[in-house]
């Protein structure tokens, strides 16, 4: 489902965010560690019920971590990287849609950039970081 967030409301998110965000790059890290497990059976004398029961030990896995994807995605909000920590929130800022971006490793969402700009063009929110009290002055 589709939303624009305030900072408030983003904010108020952010701890389950921050829980999938985790659960999202265990379960990437388990695939690599079971693609590497699938390589060496496969490159070895190793019997199909064992290159099988990994195989679908890989799709469970990977099923799980599109579903992790898709139930932050419903929520309106986009994960930008899973390298860097990146997540942005739709947000209208004096009646032009930004985005509200998040590292994982941020307390709050505190900048925000254009649709276009990217991590780039990040700017401070203002001194109060909502959108609520503040005659929101660019900060630049």
């Amino acid at each position: 489902m589709f939303n624009f967030y305030t900072p408030d409301k983003a904010n108020e998110f952010l701890p389950e965010i921050k829980r999938r965000f985790n659960l999202i790059i265990g379960h990437r890290s388990q695939i690599v560690i079971i693609q590497n497990e699938l390589n060496n059976i496969s490159s070895k004398d190793y019997s199909f019920k064992l290159f099988f029961e990994k195989k679908i030990q890989l799709n469970k896995t990977i099923t799980l971590l599109y579903k992790q994807i898709e139930e932050i995605e419903e929520l309106g909000i986009l994960i930008k990287s899973l390298d860097e920590g990146l997540i942005d929130f739709p947000s209208i800022r004096f009646n032009e849609e930004v985005w509200l971006c998040w590292n994982i490793e941020e307390e709050k969402i505190k900048v925000w950039h254009g649709k276009n700009e990217g991590f780039i063009g990040r700017k401070p929110l203002s001194i109060k970081g909502n959108y609520n009290e503040d005659n929101l002055e660019d900060l630049r």
